[in-house]
């Protein structure tokens, strides 16, 4: 019997259904897994890192005690060091699993409240330098792709800044504005007034790398066909950069939201040095200079989850902004 219009119509939508629910079900699996696998990386290398750093755990945990076999054996079995390295690794691990990141060996207190309530200030630091970042990369991209001189002028300010490193630009905005002019606070952490020349020493360097990229790309998208088109309906230059060029030339910047995030939480432990801010920073730099593993194995693990979990967002909204890569990946 020959098959109606509506059953082979419902027989080819139940296929592209299942396409179109593999092409988004397929890389999120793969991306999840991937995360997986940088974390338990992650928390591999650190405390391997921090095994084959120079000092002796136990001699620290002492302290300026008289050091007797006794006490060494005593200080190892509470701190659960008598137990081979592989065995010290596998507890952690389980341990982490559960939510549990041990006690700090300097402070005695549990690490994840310590860690976690050093974090609010280190996190506002990132967001202000990530707007920072973003306002000027995109204002600089649009108003000069596409033009000879302002475009050179650009590139010439952009690396500029690059090269320059954010605790030498912190020390420069210090000089000037806060002990030549007095505009802002010269440490500490009391209000707006005292992050924004940490989030400019921060941010003006990663948004110099995205506003590059996103220049290149707008100057691409206005040769593009579809630019002559909207110009000829009469629409404004400017307009044509803001709502159509800068809309094609933000997929390929998208991609790098994930590292700049993560630079820049990274970058906010030497800024939060400079400026005398509280945050995670000074809870890194005394964890390592005591070897305090606990706590840096938690900060490391905490940062990777941050960094993974920002990445992971970027690669699936890219795949949203692009149905190109779906379509691939499906073929494939």
């Amino acid at each position: 019997m020959t098959q109606s219009i509506s059953e082979r119509d419902a027989g080819a939508a139940l296929p592209r259904a299942t396409i179109r629910r593999t092409g988004l079900r397929s890389p999120v699996v793969t991306r999840l897994v991937s995360a997986v696998l940088v974390l338990w990386s992650v928390v591999t290398l650190s405390f391997i890192a921090v095994q084959l750093a120079p000092g002796d755990i136990v001699s620290m945990l002492i302290g300026q005690q008289l050091s007797t076999p006794a006490i060494v054996a005593a200080v190892k079995q509470e701190w659960g060091l008598d137990a081979p390295l592989y065995l010290q690794y596998l507890r952690y691990v389980w341990r982490v699993l559960h939510g549990d990141f041990g006690r700090s060996y300097v402070l005695n207190t549990d690490v994840a409240p310590l860690v976690l309530g050093q974090l609010g200030p280190t996190l506002a630091l990132t967001a202000a330098a990530f707007v920072v970042a973003f306002v000027f990369a995109v204002g600089l991209a649009t108003l000069t792709a596409g033009r000879r001189w302002s475009s050179r002028i650009a590139s010439g300010i952009e690396l500029v800044v690059t090269s320059t490193p954010s605790f030498w630009l912190g020390i420069l905005l210090l000089f000037v504005f806060s002990f030549t002019l007095k505009w802002f606070p010269v440490a500490g952490d009391r209000g707006f007034a005292s992050i924004v020349l940490p989030a400019l020493s921060l941010g003006l360097a990663q948004g110099a790398i995205v506003g590059r990229v996103l220049r290149k790309g707008i100057e691409r998208a206005l040769d593009e066909p579809y630019a002559l088109t909207v110009r000829s309906w009469g629409v404004g230059e400017f307009a044509l950069r803001v709502r159509h060029a800068l809309r094609h030339a933000a997929l390929p910047a998208v991609t790098l939201t994930g590292w700049l995030f993560g630079s820049l939480l990274s970058g906010a432990v030497i800024t939060e040095q400079v400026f005398g801010r509280p945050g995670i920073g000074q809870v890194i730099v005394d964890a390592v200079v005591s070897k305090d593993t606990p706590v840096i194995l938690a900060i490391a693990m905490l940062s990777a989850a941050i960094y993974v979990a920002l990445s992971t967002a970027v690669d699936l909204l890219y795949l949203l902004l692009d149905p190109r890569l779906r379509d691939r990946h499906v073929r494939h």
